[in-house]
């Protein structure tokens, strides 16, 4: 784990390795310190001069300005190691996320990836900035005021040999009780943001049905668990401070009785006044030592899980890769479907698609009907390699697609999905990600291919439009036609709707069916709808029922030997007629 993150750091490991080096010279400086006032009282006691006072009082100046030198020097460079290391983690989070297949994406909530990239990097950059500055402070002040301490006095510091080792045990004893309870902690922050986000997705949903009651006692009871957890976790850390405050006060106490019993009975020969001082001062450090060590053994603990959460992100490997030798070059638009069989797990019992042999030609319109759950959509995620078939293969071109470089084949097969996704930013801005370097010319081409141009116009900004995140600011249908036009940007060979057009209206639909046929006609479309009207003047008819093929051929072969084919089209041909009746 520790190996997985430390390749985050790349360009801050000079400041992160130099924060230890300053902090180490920071504390040596502020354990000389102590000795040197110890001398000066001894000094003062023995009736020193003006002139030897002045002399330590400058080098007491010296060493505390040297000291708070190298303390904000330390800040400075921790800082700079901490916030870049973990500006990294995040990219390299992001940059993993993007090579995820869709495989990899439905192993990780979404909740859960935004969690990992926000809270969990957090924790994880609060322990670096300890681990590099506090947690090297901490041992080393601890070790370095011992030493003093019993170069200074002898038996009095032995004290200290008894109280760290039970400070030790119950540091360890707290820790192994309060880890499992901040995993779980974890995992219930998931499960809150989860319920965020499914609450901001659908808030037309929850208002449209007044469910807001119902989504605040929700979030409270998510909200309440994790403050239960929280709570529980930081009641067993909280044993951290008095036990140590204990401990150590015990000790001081000791020193300061057994210590001024000597002063007072050896008159200064066996420990002297300066000398019990600076025992005093180390105690103090010692204490201060420890109580910074609790805090980045409490930090370390909390932010365990947080480490684990982030490796399991970026150690997970893309179930989708380019082969070595991948082809690179997409000869045209035919698509062969040979066996098929595929199931979105290994351990599923049932195949969500069963022995599917299609061929389709290079520019062929082909129609792709079914009821819900019919596998329509996975059908069509097989092409682009969004999937891997689990028997069979598929072929674009006369070549497996899983021979394809990945980008070359999704350059080459572009796909509207059924749930239409609009970007923050313009409406050129969305339609360039089909093609970064396109033209107005080609946009405004597309547009008008997919019947967008004619309502961009009605807008006063026209393509410089800005579009809310999601496309919150433009209708359904219009989302739809901004989506078609996108994909159209890359010029695809195989250009697939995924039922795509089901906001706009017949006729708009019947308009972008019959631009395809006019503009685009070497690139083979697919076209997946619930209407029979969006598919009936198709090539070829694909009826799909329970994930397997029902039947295959025009709208006039269907009619007499697909049973489905039929009962489909007559429902619906009914259900206009009977529309019609009742509008007139």
């Amino acid at each position: 784990m520790i190996k997985t993150l430390a390749r985050s750091i790349r360009e801050f490991k000079k400041p992160a390795i130099l924060t230890p080096l300053l902090v180490t010279v920071e504390v040596i400086l502020e354990c000389i310190i102590p000795f040197v006032i110890a001398n000066l009282v001894n000094q003062m006691q023995a009736g020193c001069g003006m002139d030897v006072i002045a002399t330590y009082g400058v080098q007491l100046v010296v060493l505390a300005v040297l000291s708070l030198v190298f303390g904000v020097a330390a800040g400075n460079t921790c800082a700079t190691a901490s916030t870049g290391f973990a500006r990294n983690l995040r990219q390299d989070m992001f940059y993993r996320i993007q090579d995820y297949s869709f495989e990899n994406i439905d192993k990780f909530s979404v909740s859960s990836l935004v969690t990992r990239m926000t809270t969990d990097v957090m924790n994880v950059q609060m322990a670096f900035m300890m681990i590099i500055r506090v947690a090297i402070r901490g041992p080393l002040m601890l070790v370095f005021s011992f030493i003093m301490g019993f170069a200074m006095g002898g038996r009095l510091a032995m004290i200290f040999l008894v109280t760290i080792p039970l400070l030790s045990v119950g540091l360890i004893l707290v820790i192994r009780k309060a880890t499992p309870i901040f995993r779980q902690v974890f995992r219930k922050y998931d499960a809150l943001n989860d319920s965020v986000q499914e609450n901001v997705q659908a808030m037309r949903v929850v208002k449209s049905y007044v469910r807001e009651d119902y989504e605040k006692k929700k979030f409270a009871a998510a909200a309440a668990y994790v403050c239960k957890d929280f709570t529980k976790a930081e009641r067993i850390m909280a044993i951290n401070s008095p036990m140590m405050q204990i401990c150590v006060y015990a000790g001081m106490v000791f020193v300061l009785s057994f210590g001024s019993y000597l002063v007072i009975t050896g008159q200064g020969t066996e420990i002297a006044v300066g000398q019990m001082s600076s025992i005093l001062t180390y105690s103090f450090q010692i204490l201060m030592a420890l109580m910074t060590l609790s805090m980045v053994f409490v930090m370390i603990t909390m932010s365990m899980e947080s480490a684990e959460r982030i490796v399991e992100v970026l150690n997970e490997k893309s179930s989708l890769v380019s082969p070595e030798k991948a082809v690179k070059e997409v000869k045209d638009g035919s698509i062969d479907f040979d066996g098929v069989s595929f199931k979105y797990a290994k351990t599923a019992e049932r195949y969500s698609l069963s022995d599917i042999d299609l061929h389709i030609k290079s520019g062929e319109v082909i129609g792709i009907l079914g009821g819900t759950g019919s596998s329509k959509s996975t059908l069509i995620q097989l092409i682009p390699r969004l999937y891997d078939v689990t028997k069979g293969s598929v072929k674009v071109g006369g070549v497996d697609v899983r021979d394809y470089d990945l980008e070359t084949l999704r350059d080459n097969v572009a796909v509207v999905l059924q749930k239409n996704v609009l970007f923050s930013g313009t409406i050129k801005d969305n339609l360039r990600w089909g093609n970064k370097d396109a033209t107005d010319e080609e946009i405004v081409e597309a547009c008008k291919l997919a019947q967008a141009d004619e309502f961009i116009q009605q807008f006063p900004k026209k393509y410089d439009t800005w579009i809310e995140q999601g496309g919150s600011n433009v209708s359904g249908g219009q989302k739809q036609r901004l989506c078609i036009a996108r994909a159209l940007m890359k010029k695809p060979k195989v250009l697939i709707l995924d039922d795509s057009t089901s906001a706009v209206d017949t006729r708009t639909d019947a308009l972008i069916r019959q631009g395809f046929r006019d503009f685009i006609p070497e690139t083979t479309k697919i076209i997946i709808a619930q209407r029979v009207a969006s598919v009936q003047d198709a090539d070829r008819i694909v009826v799909l029922d329970g994930g397997k093929i029902s039947a295959i051929g025009t709208h006039d072969e269907l009619m007499k030997t697909s049973e489905i084919y039929r009962e489909v089209y007559t429902t619906q041909t009914r259900s206009q007629t009977e529309g019609g009746a009742q509008n007139g």
